[in-house]
């Protein structure tokens, strides 16, 4: 990869690597899910903190049928084991159920999958024999002439009784060029022992697709936004330009949600039904809700979006953020955990940060909530029906009553009761003549 970075930790579809295929492995409802890390593990260690994975080191690595045994013996059941590799971000959790089911189904010792790429490159070969069953996965580099034009590939994808496994593994030889034991030898040992092996075949080629190189990753990158675009447009949204939309794996549309050019939506974001995202917005693990409308040159994270609400031009909504329905915030207006509720308007130039608006309430332009104390951070409450005045600060903690008005300029630092109107400016003065004696001044008249 020609990077500081572990492999598994580049990113495809807003994920990395590891996130896809930990999603991949949820998805199929696991008793234990356990992750062999090797070179550069401290990152990836970093990057499993806090999830319910069991860890388990490898080192040194000494191929994948070593670091098969290294996870093996973290478990202790007798159900099927699936192996997955880290490095292959493509695969779904409906495919692997399925590998799960044949193998449950025919009593397999081995239900693996293959795929058959455009080109399988440097991919192990399946090889089977004059009646179709698989005999051997053979790789590419001791492949012969008449084996590398097999276009039937590995996808490093295995479903083993635990039984099958453990024998398997016992089995295995280190091979001689590289000192290593190699999973895809246990194809063969099981095969050649009369076991139930069986090869199924992925019915999406890109599942199979795995990253080895940056041109690899950059591949994985089209395959996924091409698959996203497509589940996008099958639950019926429309994508004006799909060649320069972005959508996450786990993305999901209601109907009739429109999707305008170089928007990019990330994470466990949801567009409902009539929503409409303009051009040049992120959002990342958001909801839009229905007839909601945002951007162009918004950036949305962690926030709720409600029905009819609009948001932006060049708005900022980070996380904890909730505008409910018929909210307008508008242009540079940046808002952390806030609540907008229904109807309340903040339509420029506004910090909104730790407060909660009351329904119908007006926020001016340039108003902010002054959260921060140095310390800690502190709440605004603002009732409904409120009005706040232009370029106006709230000091936090602080409560604007109901139907209570502030006066532009001010800087409230005690509660307003409903009803009140709260003022801080000091009073103007006008000078009279004043401009006129300083131009005189200035020609040194007197």
């Amino acid at each position: 990869m020609r990077s500081t970075l572990p492999k598994v930790l580049h990113r495809v579809g807003g994920r990395t690597l590891l996130d896809a295929v930990l999603d991949t492995a949820r998805g199929v409802s696991p008793s234990r899910v356990v992750a062999v890390i090797g070179a550069g593990r401290e990152k990836v260690e970093s990057a499993l903190a806090g999830r319910d994975v069991t860890i388990v080191v490898q080192d040194p690595p000494l191929g994948t049928g070593d670091a098969a045994r290294q996870a093996l013996s973290a478990l202790n059941g007798s159900g099927p084991v699936v192996i997955l590799s880290g490095d292959a971000p493509l695969l779904t959790a409906a495919t692997v159920g399925r590998l799960i089911e044949r193998r449950r189904e025919k009593d397999l010792d081995l239900a693996f999958l293959t795929f058959r790429p455009p080109d399988p490159g440097d991919l192990g070969r399946i090889v089977r024999d004059s009646r179709g069953r698989v005999r051997r996965i053979v790789e590419a580099r001791n492949a012969t002439a008449r084996e590398s034009r097999l276009a039937e590939a590995n996808a490093g994808v295995y479903c083993f009784s635990a039984s099958a496994l453990r024998g398997a593994l016992a089995k295995l030889v280190a091979n001689r060029s590289t000192n290593e034991f190699y999973l895809t030898d246990a194809v063969e040992i099981l095969a050649s022992a009369g076991g139930a092996v069986e090869a199924v075949e992925a019915d999406d080629w890109r599942e199979g697709w795995g990253v080895n190189t940056r041109r690899d990753l950059a591949a994985a990158e089209e395959i996924e936004r091409r698959r996203c675009l497509e589940r996008a447009l099958d639950a019926g949204a429309t994508i004006v330009d799909p060649a320069t939309t972005r959508i996450g794996a786990q993305v999901r549309f209601e109907p009739d949600a429109i999707v305008h050019p170089f928007v990019c939506l990330e994470g466990t974001t949801v567009v409902e039904e009539g929503s409409e995202v303009l051009a040049f917005t992120r959002v990342v693990d958001s909801k839009i809700g229905p007839g909601a409308v945002v951007g162009p040159h918004c950036e949305i994270e962690g926030a709720e979006i409600g029905a009819r609400a609009r948001v932006g031009p060049f708005a900022r909504l980070r996380p904890g953020s909730v505008l409910e329905k018929d909210v307008r915030v508008g242009n540079f207006v940046e808002t952390k955990k806030a609540v907008l509720r229904e109807g309340a308007k903040a339509l420029h130039l506004s910090y909104l940060g730790d407060a909660e608006i009351g329904a119908g309430a007006n926020i001016g332009a340039g108003v902010i909530t002054c959260n921060y104390d140095g310390v800690r951070k502190h709440r605004t409450s603002i009732g409904e029906g409120a009005f706040v005045g232009s370029d106006s600060q709230l000091v936090a903690p602080v409560t604007v009553g109901k139907g209570a008005y502030v006066g532009a300029g001010s800087t409230i630092t005690r509660d307003v009761p409903d009803g009140d109107l709260a003022v801080t400016r000091t009073p103007q003065k006008n000078l009279a003549g004043w401009a006129a004696k300083r131009r005189r001044k200035e020609r040194g008249q007197t």
